[in-house]
């Protein structure tokens, strides 16, 4: 089978992760109803997904690089098929949250391996661009997700959604173990894990820098998710529909960022291309804040500029990435994304305390001068190993 396809292939494993965990948030209270349950216990089974599905990265990241990519992967999607027809069955929101927990921990697997493989494939602009794919596929599951969601509940009981998933599941499972061959180099041997992988991580330069900005990152993208609507009711007094165009177009962008930074690697260095996406992102988020109470097509298209910078930037990083960790990249990824993870945990709950603090101007102000910061420390880093090293 050719690369390409297995690029796509793989990349619908690591898809199902952000795609699972934004389904059915259009349907939450028909959720709450049907169980006769709180809204906190509902929407805990958005935070527990979230939570596993960050813990495990750091589980899968060490596996892949001494399993192996291809059992690895096999087993997590099997792993979320059976979870996704538990929660078909679930006949109580507490042993939903169960196999929600299990469903995390089985398609964590997915963008760990996924990243993995392409780094084993491609070297050169050719890893760029199938990075570049990678992290588009990645970006429609949250954009895809809810609308997906909404159709069928609105058309089915919500547990139609998990019956969907469950196919879904079961048609990559079997797409990956036809095709899908082991890519781990024979070269590499399989060193055991120590915890202290880790902090050779997190101590390497480039390691520590795209892993902080990958978190800055994501802490931004989801104070936009969670406190954009407010601003859209509040001052605009748009509807549900109306407010998911807004996402939709952000969203949008970020794919065709993810597009354009794969398809410019090679043409401009790495490190680069991420300082100047890192700079337009706080120009676009001080935008935001100066515009996004005079009208809505300003408002838009400063968030739209923000998720075409923020996707130009993502392929780079992880493709940088698996160049700086070549005898263990699964780990490195592994780590990079439990962090991306917190930051979306953190964006939230930061931001509400910033919220009832100061309102939206402190709520942004305050992403706007993290995101600054961590770009002064970037430009810092680059130009002392350009100083160490003049040809980097």
């Amino acid at each position: 089978m050719k690369r390409t396809a297995i690029v796509y292939l793989v990349s619908l494993a690591a898809f199902l992760g952000p795609f699972t965990q934004t389904i059915y948030t259009p349907i939450l209270p028909e959720v709450t109803n049907d169980f006769g349950t709180s809204s906190f216990l509902v929407n805990l089974t958005i935070s527990i997904f979230t939570f596993f599905l960050a813990l495990m990265q750091m589980v899968y990241g060490p596996l892949t690089d001494t399993k192996g990519r291809r059992n690895v992967l096999l087993t997590g999607i099997f792993l979320y098929t059976m979870a996704s027809l538990g929660c078909f069955f679930s006949d109580s929101i507490y042993i939903l949250l169960v196999f929600r927990a299990l469903q995390a921990i089985g398609i964590a697997a997915g963008s760990v391996v996924a990243a993995t493989v392409i780094g084993d494939l491609f070297e050169g602009k050719a890893r760029g661009k199938a990075m570049s794919t990678f992290q588009m596929m990645v970006s429609l599951g949250p954009v895809v997700g809810p609308i997906v969601g909404g159709f069928l509940g609105g058309r089915f009981h919500f547990h139609s959604v998990f019956l969907v998933l469950v196919f879904t599941g079961l048609l990559i499972w079997i797409g990956n173990f036809i095709f899908l061959q082991e890519t781990k180099p024979e070269k590499q041997p399989s060193k055991p894990f120590r915890l202290r992988n880790f902090v050779t991580i997190l101590r390497h330069q480039t390691g520590s820098s795209i892993i902080l900005l990958g978190f800055i990152q994501y802490y931004a993208m989801y104070n936009f998710l969670v406190f954009l609507p407010g601003i859209l009711t509040e001052r605009y007094g748009l509807s549900a529909e109306e407010k998911g165009i807004a996402y939709l177009a952000m969203s949008c962008m970020i794919v065709v960022g993810s597009f354009i930074g794969g398809r410019i690697q090679g043409h401009w260095e790495d490190r680069r291309i991420i300082l100047i996406t890192s700079y337009l992102n706080v120009i676009s988020i001080l935008l935001f804040l100066i515009v996004s109470h005079i009208s809505i097509p300003w408002l838009v298209l400063s968030i739209m500029l923000f998720g075409l910078f923020l996707g130009t930037s993502l392929p780079v990083q992880t493709t940088l990435l698996t160049y700086s960790f070549q005898a263990n990249r699964s780990t490195a990824i592994g780590v990079y994304n439990f962090f991306r993870y917190m930051g979306m945990a953190f964006g939230p709950m930061v931001g509400s305390v910033l919220f009832a603090l100061g309102g939206y101007v402190l709520v942004y102000g305050f992403v706007d001068i993290a995101f600054f910061a961590c770009a002064l420390l970037l430009t810092v880093r680059v130009m002392r190993m350009r100083q160490k090293t003049p040809s980097v």
